[in-house]
């Protein structure tokens, strides 16, 4: 059985939901693309994953900015609005029948090419969106155990070439991470910057605790997660000293806790680093305390709908 930060329960409703492809919607297994997307060829596409509770898509504003920034980066137009968008997101919720305990994965690629090339201009489309929702409950399970980690050999890229907040397609270094760490006997990849420091995992960002004061890495060759985001704004809220900082491999050994962040999951407390265990090993005392100042921070949201 597959253990990470991604492991879900499984849920049967699963098998008959309807995915939305250009604003149609297709049963899961009819939910195809054609083999000329600019995505399925090259990469060339950007995404984002956000949870439904309770009827509220929560933190939309953030990841939809997050989305926006990655379209103006890589120059992609979109040709429809945030509130456009938000209407397609909830109209394959209601077709699904969907409220709460939902993971939505939105997908936008530049379009069909006219012929397989990297070139955008060859593109004789607009862009193709895919928006698949599914139910997906993190396994407490899986959280209560905590994750192992194992540095890959696989550097965090540069801003100048793939600036690592860009949420895109293009996910093989990543891969090839995890690959790593699952073949060392970890659960998932911890990755270093073009320095030396810590940077994030494979897909989730990086957190210690060290006497008290928790550290992450800087946003310079870090993912731009929205959780990693609401986990230093709890900490501040809180009075919990937390630092954006470079930190090496021997601040993390040394560590009494770690845990990792991600949409899915939100707070995932680390074991195993490289085979050597972080404090006591177990899920930490600050890490819970973090994890429930996260979740009421998730409540407050949908309250305030």
């Amino acid at each position: 059985m597959v253990h990470g930060t991604h492991n879900a329960l499984e849920d049967s409703r699963n098998n008959d939901i309807f995915i939305s492809i250009n604003d149609q919607l297709f049963p899961r297994n009819d939910a195809k693309i054609s083999v000329f997307d600019s995505g399925y060829l090259v990469g060339d596409g950007i995404w984002e994953a956000l949870r439904l509770h309770n009827g509220v898509l929560v933190f939309l504003e953030d990841h939809f900015n997050r989305l926006w920034s990655a379209a103006a980066t890589i120059g992609m137009h979109l040709p429809f609005t945030k509130e456009e968008l938000t209407a397609k997101v909830w109209n394959t919720l209601k077709a699904n029948d969907m409220t709460d305990g939902v993971h939505v994965r939105i997908m936008v690629t530049r379009g069909i090419k006219k012929t397989p090339s990297q070139d955008p201009r060859l593109t004789i489309s607009g862009p193709n969106v895919v928006i698949i929702p599914e139910y997906k409950t993190a396994s407490k399970d899986s959280k209560e155990k905590g994750i192992t980690l194992f540095t890959s050999t696989i550097r965090r890229g540069s801003p100048d070439y793939l600036d690592p907040r860009l949420n895109c397609h293009s996910k093989l270094h990543e891969v090839q991470a995890l690959i790593q760490a699952i073949q060392a006997g970890a659960d998932e990849a911890l990755m270093l910057d073009i320095n030396g420091f810590v940077s994030t995992c494979n897909a989730t960002n990086f957190f210690i605790v060290s006497k008290g004061e928790v550290w992450t890495s800087t946003s310079k060759y870090c993912m731009n997660g929205i959780t990693r985001a609401k986990v230093i704004e709890v900490c501040r809220k809180n009075n919990i000293p937390c630092f954006e900082k470079d930190f090496s491999l021997f601040d993390v050994y040394g560590a009494d806790e770690a845990f990792v962040t991600g949409t899915f999951g939100g707070l995932t407390p680390v074991t195993k680093i490289d085979g050597r265990q972080i404090g006591d090993g177990k899920y930490g005392h600050i890490t819970k305390k973090l994890n429930e100042f996260y979740e009421s921070l998730i409540e407050n949201t949908v309250k305030n709908g």
